[in-house]
């Protein structure tokens, strides 16, 4: 048997096929979404995935103000943050932060979804939210994606 013709091929930087997707959110869950929205931006849904590269795609979410919550999660879900000093844990529920805008709850739930590293930080910069249907980013054309339809 020929073993050389069984050799595993990883993606690196200049390999990786990076495309520019639009994902709208009007109607959608928020934790379902944004799970999607965290394998996307991983590249789990591309054939060549390597877990230690960034081969994920540019997501840009539209409609972000039109996002659902279950419930009564818009005030009774916590979100914690931690200054560093004694007595410097911070509460934000949903609500607080769709204040600041949309992107702030979307980056906070996405972060949680992604890995604690560098590399986490690098995927984090390929979100891009907005809350009405207009982005900025027409040059890079953007495929629209089914959000639906993917597991």
């Amino acid at each position: 048997m020929d073993t050389l013709s069984f050799k595993t091929i990883s993606a690196n930087k200049a390999t990786v096929n990076k495309e520019w997707v639009i994902v709208d959110a009007d109607g959608q869950t928020l934790g379902r979404l944004c799970a999607k929205v965290a394998k996307l931006l991983r590249g789990k849904y591309k054939l060549n995935f390597t877990p230690h590269v960034d081969c994920g795609d540019n997501v840009i979410i539209i409609n972000a103000d039109k996002i659902v919550l279950t419930g009564n999660k818009w005030n009774d879900r916590v979100y914690l943050r931690y200054t560093g000093y004694p007595g410097g844990q911070i509460e934000y529920t949903p609500n607080d932060l769709m204040k600041k805008g949309a992107s702030h709850l979307f980056r906070k739930v996405v972060k949680g979804m992604l890995p604690k590293n560098r590399l986490g930080a690098k995927l984090l910069g390929n979100l891009y939210v907005y809350e009405g249907t207009e982005h900025k980013h027409e040059a890079q054309q953007p495929k629209s994606i089914d959000i639906n339809s993917l597991k």
